[in-house]
């Protein structure tokens, strides 16, 4: 009965080796985020799907745009499918501080507050800052001039935070069409954007009552967010090489023409 007792004792033994190894080697291969995208086959993109031409869906339902396309180049790169999955502003950040997204694509400025949080890409695009006002609006010349006006922008986003810095009282919304709607209807004096998104939005509406009143000297940096930490590293370092292989073919270039009439994957 001893000897019965040992052997399967060395049994358990062996079995219980083997098994530690195999989970250290199984923890090894799925520690890495760029291994465990390209084990699961995809790459998660948290988007709004409601700011062209960054972001938005055609005539036909399909999920379009500037970034859209940008993220499938990064996919590609990497050898994995994309999955877009659309939210509000704040949830996008929600999901990829919680891991549910890998990346974010939704024209994400480099900011010094986001840095602390998130390690970005190389820029994809550089972009200036325009004050849209209503048509019949001389009151606004600077951003100085912003000082006790009413804004309108997703709370989270940069412009907010700019109109704020120059002392305006910046309202929340959802969406770039919600701002239009507050700033036509005279509740909001003023929106902060991007140059480009007005150019669209203008394309899409020639007879909409707004123009550019203010335009910042200075270009931001629109880069892919990423959570920070060891794991991130090497997917981080793919995210930038697809990024300047699309620059290299052109393909960056292309996709600023197509979207946005001017090319502003570079600096001018």
């Amino acid at each position: 009965m001893r000897k019965r007792y040992m052997f399967t004792a060395v049994l358990l033994s062996v079995f219980m080796l083997l098994s530690a190894g195999c989970t250290k080697n199984e923890d090894e291969d799925s520690g890495d985020l760029l291994s465990r995208i390209k084990a699961d086959g995809v790459l998660t993109v948290a988007t709004e799907g409601t700011w062209a031409p960054w972001t938005y869906h055609d005539e036909d339902g399909n999920l379009v745009g500037y970034d859209v396309e940008v993220a499938e180049g990064i996919a590609e790169y990497i050898g994995v499918e994309p999955e877009f999955i659309e939210g509000e502003w704040d949830g996008l950040f929600a999901g990829l501080n919680s891991a549910r997204y890998d990346i974010v694509a939704n024209g994400v400025e480099v900011t010094e507050e986001r840095a602390e949080t998130y390690d970005f890409s190389t820029p994809y695009a550089f972009i200036r800052t325009a004050v849209i006002v209503p048509e019949d609006d001389d009151s606004i010349r600077s951003l100085e001039a912003l000082d006790g006006k009413t804004t309108a922008n997703t709370l989270a986003s940069t412009y907010a935070a700019l109109a704020e810095s120059y002392g305006a009282n910046a309202i929340g919304v959802d969406d770039l069409a919600q701002t239009i709607e507050l700033l036509l209807a005279g509740r909001v004096d003023a929106t902060l954007n991007a140059e480009v998104t007005y150019y669209d939005y203008k394309k899409q509406h020639p007879d909409a009552p707004i123009k550019i009143t203010v335009l910042t000297d200075s270009a931001s940096e629109v880069s892919i967010p990423v959570r920070k930490g060891e794991d991130s590293a090497s997917f981080l370092q793919a995210v930038n090489e697809a990024i300047a292989s699309m620059r290299d073919s052109g393909e960056l270039s292309r996709l600023s023409l197509k979207y946005f009439g001017s090319d502003i994957s570079a600096m001018d």
